[in-house]
Order: structure tokens, then C-alpha cells, then sequence
């Protein structure tokens, strides 16, 4: 019997705010590995996933190629599927692909505008939708049906880590889209502008917003609960991020053109359904 596959990306989830989560479901999957994104904000990071790869691990001493090979046989052992290898995923490289020739309902459920059905991640599933609320992962968990016994394979992205971390949108300044040192401002007459991150964010503030991206990360842990519940006993769980966030360490805040360890690493924790 194959097994079920959940991926999950906690958008924006760097690694110590996990780490720092008091959590208890999410732990059951398995260690907590430190992994290391291939992009630095949401549609490559995701388009990457959607190969196939994971966030890797920075090992040394050995060819990139060695490193892609041997992730792709990992999906033996995640799936049940014996005769997966990197050439299964060739000529497409995308894992919905090879589920959907595996006889796996493919499913995606994401939060970010960025990943909308529109865009080329949404190829090979059978059902994708964006979610109408930032913060829905309640009505992804609300939506997972097994009604027979065909393998699922479910996609979700998670806006819950995602600034304003569910924090009243009202009450924060408007970030939109990449965001990195500087926002860019207008005066009255039009000129263009920009304003210091410290002056947007105060240090103070920027340590309640990391330490609100740990208390996100519980509020997901808590409806993991939930989820363990609702699937079958042979259901393989990946959960990671797609890329990390910036909380003022070297003037930045935020992710997207910046190159800071921060903004690459990400949290992982993968196992079978406890």
C-alpha cells in the first residue's frame, strides 16, 4: 500500500521561530532538522518544492548532482513507491506529476496570491485553489476527505507565519509583496521617497513580530491535532518553509533580495502520521 503524502509549507517560517514554538504535534512527525531554502521568497522556493526537492541540507564535500539524486530516492521511503528515482521525475520534475501517475488525487490549498491557479505550480493537480482568507489553515484541515481508497497527495501553503502573523492587519503598516531594507514611500507632489526599516519597526517591535511568528507556529502545531485525526494511519507528513524572515538582524526585515542565512533557513519535520 502506498502512503498518503501532506506537504505543508509554513510560508515565511524561519527556523529559529519554529525551533522556539512550544509544540507537541508537530513534534511527533520527527527531529527538527535545520534545512536551507533554494530561494529566498515564495514562487521559487515553491517551484523548486514542486520538483521535488526539498530544502537541503549544505552538506560539503560532494557533487550537487549526488545531493539531487539522493533526494529524490528519499520519496521511497515517504511514498511506499519502489521504483521511484531522479529518473521517475524526468523529463517533467515535478512531484503532482509523478503522484498523478501514481494514481494519487492531487490536491492544493494555498494562501499566497503569488501561487494562484493561474501561475505554473498549479499544473498536475486535480483540484487547487487559492483560500479567500490569509489565515485559513482551519478550512484547509476542514476540507481533507478520505473517501475511498485512492491516495491523496495534499499541497498546502500556510499564510498563518506570513508577516502580519495574523496580527490585526489594521493595526500594522502595509507591507505588500518582496520585502527587504526599505520601503518605498511618496510625498504629497509625488516624489519618491524611502524610510528606514528602524523607523517602520522599532527594535521592540521587531522582537514582538518574531516572537509572534513562534506563537503562529503554535496555532498551527494545535490544528496538526486535528489533522493526525482525520487521516489514515499510512500518511507520510512533510512540513517545512519556503523560505525564512528577517526580524531587523543586520538592518533587514522581511525576506525576498536580500542574501542573509536568515532568509535560507528553514525548519523541517517529516515522518508518518503518529
Amino acid at each position: 500500500m502506498v502512503n498518503n503524502l501532506f506537504l505543508i509549507v509554513l510560508d515565511s517560517c524561519r527556523f529559529d521561530s519554529f525551533e522556539r514554538a512550544n509544540i507537541r504535534h508537530l513534534g511527533a512527525l520527527g527531529s527538527l532538522q535545520r534545512r536551507y531554502s533554494y530561494a529566498s521568497w515564495t514562487s521559487p522556493s515553491h517551484y523548486v518544492l514542486m520538483m521535488g526537492l526539498l530544502p537541503h541540507t549544505s552538506p560539503q564535500h560532494v557533487f550537487a548532482s549526488e545531493v539531487y539524486k539522493q533526494e529524490y530516492r528519499a520519496w521511497v521511503q515517504r511514498l511506499g513507491i519502489a521504483e521511484l528515482s531522479f529518473k521517475t521525475f524526468v523529463p517533467q520534475l515535478s512531484l503532482p506529476k509523478v503522484l498523478k501517475d501514481h494514481g494519487y488525487k492531487t490536491i492544493g490549498r494555498v494562501s499566497m496570491p503569488v501561487l494562484n491557479p493561474y501561475t505554473a505550480i498549479s499544473q498536475h493537480f486535480d483540484d487547487y485553489r487559492l483560500m479567500d482568507n490569509h489565515n485559513d489553515f482551519r478550512g484547509m484541515v476542514d476540507e481533507v476527505t478520505f473517501p475511498d481508497a485512492q491516495p491523496r497527495f495534499y499541497f498546502f501553503n500556510l499564510g498563518e507565519t506570513h508577516y502580519p502573523y495574523m496580527l490585526d492587519p489594521n493595526s500594522m503598516p502595509r507591507v505588500s509583496g518582496v520585502h527587504g531594507t526599505v520601503k518605498s514611500l511618496r510625498d504629497p507632489e509625488g516624489a519618491a521617497q524611502t524610510q528606514a526599516v528602524a523607523d517602520v519597526f522599532p527594535a521592540a517591535e521587531m522582537q514582538r513580530l518574531h516572537h509572534q511568528q513562534s506563537r503562529c507556529v503554535e496555532y498551527v502545531d494545535a490544528l496538526m491535532g486535528e489533522l493526525f485525526d482525520k487521516c489514515p494511519a499510512n500518511t507520510y507528513f512533510v512540513v517545512t518553509a519556503d523560505h525564512g524572515e528577517l526580524f531587523g538582524e543586520d538592518d533587514y526585515f522581511g525576506h525576498g533580495p536580500i542574501m542573509h542565512q536568515k532568509v535560507f533557513e528553514v525548519p523541517l519535520v517529516e515522518g508518518m502520521r503518529p
